[in-house]
């Protein structure tokens, strides 16, 4: 893949002007100046940062792989070319005089400002986000997309500052263990809500007391509008509000810091009760099954595209 990182358009062209020609800077760098480069393009409020292989398509062509949804592993490639989209020509001719003067720019270069063809941005960027199959009767579909005739329930949820709107493996295999399992009545915690999609899930099918936390603020605020326009209820907060024990406990982040996270997770699972966890590898099993093991029995409950969701249920004695 020649690109691997791109800004979301969607919260900047709502605030411009649907139809609007807009104006690309090009910029020529080193591997080891993308990163600042991206920066101080971000700074000057580029609609959207991207990064590609200047020899892309050449002989000179360079492969990056790394694993599935984790950062690459190398800033760019040796010559990478870096391309910044502004509104206005005059703020792309700006941002490369003032780049031009930094000390960092120096083995850089810009390369073109070029008007790119006029189109209505808002619905190209809307068109990226399709409605997202969790089950055949349970669908995450987008505020200005009609939901598919044979969903049953839906979430409404468009792309946002948090993390978490159905299109990754790991989120669609926690909403799929909550399609799958009976919610009704249950007190539920999702820990690390992001956007709130699975504390939103769990209110679709039933549960009664749902508590949903994240140490980001930004997370939190998401949650609660997403609540709002999903017509459930549900307490969003720090992670503070997590008190007592729950019948399920969901927790979608990365391996590192559910290890952590284990004793304190485990202690909110009540007798009976079950935990939920994703944001896992395939190659990560193992680890996760020796960081729960003083606390529950994990084990592997569905697999996408290099990802696992692993569950547990607390004995009835514990």
């Amino acid at each position: 893949c020649q690109r691997w990182h791109q800004h979301s358009l969607l919260g900047r062209v709502a605030e411009t002007p649907q139809r609007l020609s807009m104006f690309e800077l090009n910029l020529l760098c080193p591997e080891d100046r993308v990163d600042v480069l991206s920066e101080a393009l971000e700074a000057l409020d580029a609609l959207s940062v991207s990064v590609e292989d200047a020899d892309a398509e050449t002989e000179h062509e360079q492969a990056l792989f790394g694993e599935p949804g984790m950062p690459p592993p190398k800033d760019g490639w040796q010559r990478s070319k870096v391309v910044a989209l502004f509104a206005k020509e005059e703020e792309a001719r700006e941002a490369a005089l003032l780049l031009a003067a930094q000390d960092f720019f120096q083995a850089c270069e810009v390369m073109s400002v070029e008007a790119v063809p006029d189109q209505d941005w808002v619905r190209l960027t809307q068109s990226q986000f399709a409605p997202v199959e969790i089950t055949p009767e349970f669908w995450i579909v987008p505020t200005w997309h009609e939901p598919p005739s044979q969903a049953r329930e839906i979430i409404r949820l468009d792309p946002g500052l948090a993390f978490g709107t159905g299109t990754h493996p790991t989120t669609r295999m926690c909403l799929r263990f909550i399609a799958t399992h009976d919610l009704k009545g249950q007190r539920v915690l999702d820990y690390g809500c992001g956007s709130g999609i699975l504390a939103i899930g769990a209110a679709k099918f039933g549960a009664e007391q749902i508590d949903a936390v994240d140490i980001d603020v930004a997370a939190v605020t998401s949650t609660a509008l997403n609540a709002q326009a999903n017509e459930v209820s549900l307490n969003a907060g720090l992670p503070e509000l997590a008190q007592g024990t729950y019948h399920t406990v969901l927790a979608n982040i990365l391996a590192t810091p559910l290890k952590v996270l284990a004793p304190l997770l485990c202690s909110h699972v009540q007798a009976g009760g079950h935990l939920v966890l994703a944001g896992i590898l395939e190659r990560q099993e193992e680890e996760l099954i020796q960081a729960y093991a003083p606390h529950i029995k994990l084990s592997v409950a569905d697999r996408e595209d290099g990802w696992i969701l692993m569950t547990a249920q607390r004995g009835a004695s514990a």
